[in-house]
């Protein structure tokens, strides 16, 4: 720390001298026409110690730098990448030179030259003029070492990015995932919406939510846990195929897979149901993968993913069976509650056949779901607003995709029956005045928009931050969110 504070302190040096000279170390804009990557492209067929009769005009961050006498090297790092730089006393002058060797690492140059290979053919800049854009007083991390400790880079992720060019690499491959999605489902026919994101009456899910007051009329509001609401609002409406990229917003615990904020897509399909959507969200997938990594299979912690394949469908009943040799449909309710006991499941003394089939399945089945699986046919109890199966009305027609044995996609066929809603919601407001902090409260206004009419429709949502984990062999979710919520440092 105390070496850091030395460098700080010559540097603001530096800038006062600079500003002494007359020399503006933050001048307004700078004419960039060329980046690194493209020159380096465009040029490649240069011989050693050929040059180019084109002048160019770059601008980057300084990463490295080599003095050799009159002649110095350096690279700089634009959001493409980086790209060598040579300078020599004879084409800028004794103080122009003498000034381009006081420069910092971390200083921001723009420059004007013309391109050359060098003898040890590398694709680089002459400099013919050059002007300091921004200086820079805090050190970047020592160059070999770089910035690895964890909670630094989450904190100071202009750093991270700076000097970890894999992390920019994770982030462009995250825009590109969010890019093929809203470009598949344009083609589909889905138009891209946008609905409230400070809600009066949070609802959609099961979720503590993050509250806070509106002074201006004196009442409650919340950050949205889920836009679900909103987009069924809009199939009454009119709207019959929309989709939203929505951040929502839960109070909940933070892990390698949670962030109290995160990004879902969700769609509405009005006419649909959830098998419409079991091809829709498979073939979605599969369109990402080619379209963003043109491959057919992700390796994700060693381990290989095959999107290529057809995804694996089958019953919450059947997978208990399969995966943890449990026969719920042979089981009563305390034999159930029991097998919860025994494995230190926590769950209600009341708990109900459907929310301890459930639980049992949370927790023996779901981590040992590594291809990608469609699970469908939940139990009513842990769905108020889907619509039942009319073949079973224990189970609700709702499917979920899981991954790398994490839940990325849910969907089901939309309860529009507004008394059988009322009547879902009756009991989840009596859950609410018990212990549960997550159970959904009355939207009245949403009932009076089901009683004007809501057509057949099923919706589907992604997790898009677990997807980009995935796609990306990403180890937390910290790893693919700009700026993840961390405890005050």
């Amino acid at each position: 720390m105390k070496e850091e504070n030395q460098l700080i302190a010559q540097r603001k040096i530096k800038l006062k001298n600079l500003i002494k000279l007359g020399i503006d170390p933050y001048p307004s804009g700078f004419n960039k026409l060329n980046n690194a990557i493209e020159i380096i492209n465009k040029y490649k067929k240069l011989k050693k110690e050929e040059k180019t009769k084109n002048k160019i005009s770059i601008a980057g961050r300084i990463m490295t730098f080599r003095e050799i006498g009159k002649a110095s090297f350096a690279h700089i790092q634009d959001s493409t990448g980086q790209i060598q730089i040579y300078a020599r006393e004879n084409d800028l002058g004794k103080e122009n030179y003498k000034l381009f060797t006081k420069l910092d690492l971390g200083d921001i140059i723009g420059i004007t030259g013309f391109i050359f290979r060098t003898k040890k053919g590398e694709i680089s800049v002459w400099i013919k003029k050059f002007q300091l854009l921004t200086k820079n007083l805090y050190p970047l991390p020592e160059k070999w070492h770089g910035l690895k400790d964890a909670e630094i880079r989450y904190r100071q992720r202009y750093l991270d990015l700076i000097v970890n060019p894999q992390v920019k690499e994770t982030f462009l491959k995250r825009s590109k995932i969010i890019s093929s999605i809203r470009e598949f489902l344009t083609k589909h026919g889905f138009i891209e919406v946008e609905t409230p994101i400070l809600q009066p009456i949070y609802g959609g899910t099961n979720a503590r939510p993050f509250k806070s007051f509106l002074h201006n009329i004196k009442i409650d509001v919340y950050m949205r846990i889920s836009n679900e609401m909103y987009l069924k609002r809009l199939i009454v409406g009119g709207y019959e195929k929309i989709f939203e990229f929505s951040p929502d917003f839960r109070n909940e615990g933070i892990d390698a897979t949670h962030n109290p904020e995160f990004l879902q897509m969700e769609t509405m399909w009005a006419y649909a149901n959830y098998k419409n959507n079991i091809k829709l969200c498979e073939k979605m997938l599969k369109y990402i993968i080619k379209k963003v990594f043109n491959k057919n299979k992700i390796i994700y912690n060693k381990t290989t993913i095959d999107f290529g394949k057809p995804f694996a469908k089958i019953s919450m009943l059947d997978a208990l069976k399969k995966y943890a040799n449990i026969d719920a449909e042979k089981l009563n309710i305390s034999e159930l509650r029991n097998l919860l006991a025994k494995h230190n499941i926590e769950h209600e003394n009341n708990a109900s056949w459907g929310n301890a089939t459930a639980l049992l399945f949370e927790e023996l089945v779901e981590d040992k779901l590594i291809q990608p699986t469609i699970i469908h046919d939940y139990p009513k109890e842990t769905s108020p607003l889907a619509k039942i199966k009319a073949s079973d009305p224990r189970f609700v027609e709702r499917f979920e995709l899981y991954i790398n044995g994490w839940e990325i996609a849910n969907s089901y066929s939309e309860l529009n029956d507004p008394e059988l809603l009322r009547k879902n919601w009756e009991e989840q407001e009596l859950r609410a005045k018990g212990s549960d902090e997550e159970s959904q409260p009355m939207d009245k206004d949403f009932l009076r928009a089901l009683e004007i009419g809501l057509p057949p429709t099923s919706g589907l949502g992604i997790g898009i931050d677990r997807l980009v984990m995935i796609l990306t062999n990403s180890p937390s979710i910290k790893e693919v969110i700009f700026f993840p919520f961390m405890k005050p440092g």
